[in-house]
């Protein structure tokens, strides 16, 4: 496994204040930016334009996780604006290799997310066209929901499957991620894990996501 990364998501932070708030995560491996549309998951958040924005502000990597209906037709505009990684959901693309192909010729890493329900075998074949595997632990949509850990045992699939295939693909988590639940995902094979509600309630969000990586770090799988 690679070292663990700590994705903040800003879906937690001040949208009045963004440029502040990356500042405030100085330490983070990339940011998480979550892009709703109100149709595929029940929430309205940002899109093409402010990710544009947030683009001339950080140095930071940024990890857009899209959570839209066509994200064949959208997910390649993230990769144009110079996002380093462009996560899609398997149940919301047409084709879903094509897409990931496409992200990669536009110089982006390529991504796809599975809600807790949706199993990972049907995707295994076409792990090798991707960079990271994104396993939702919570259902998607809004952020400060509890961990499920009924998604472990599909961590533990993935993290067997991208072993086996060998190469560099991430096993991303995204929900309920705190000091609490980071060790168990962890264990279970997750090597990148975005946090939100736990980094930005914190007074030094930066002193949380060295709390974070620390737990991780302890870990004897990691």
């Amino acid at each position: 496994m690679s070292a663990p990364c700590i994705h903040p998501s800003i879906l937690n932070a001040d949208f009045a204040n963004l440029e502040r708030e990356l500042s405030r995560i100085s330490s983070a491996d990339a940011v998480h930016v979550d892009v709703m549309d109100n149709h595929f998951v029940p929430n309205l958040t940002l899109g093409l334009p402010v990710v544009e924005s947030i683009r001339k502000v950080t140095d930071l990597p940024l990890d857009i996780h899209l959570m839209i209906e066509d994200p064949d037709v959208w997910a390649p505009k993230y990769a144009e604006l110079g996002c380093e990684s462009v996560t899609f959901h398997a149940e919301a693309a047409g084709a879903p290799i094509r897409l990931a192909r496409e992200l990669r010729s536009q110089g982006a890493e390529a991504a796809m997310a599975l809600k807790p329900a949706t199993g990972v075998e049907s995707y295994l074949d076409m792990l090798g066209e991707l960079d990271m595997l994104l396993l939702m632990t919570v259902e998607p949509g809004f952020g400060g929901q509890k961990f499920l850990d009924l998604v472990l045992p599909k961590i533990r699939r993935a993290r067997k499957a991208v072993d086996d295939l060998g190469g560099n693909i991430a096993v991303q988590i995204d929900g309920g991620v705190s000091i609490e639940t980071i060790e168990r995902a962890a264990e279970a094979g997750a090597d990148t894990f975005v946090a939100g509600s736990s980094v930005y309630s914190a007074q030094d969000p930066d002193a949380a996501i060295a709390e974070l990586r620390g737990l991780v770090q302890k870990v004897p799988f990691s």
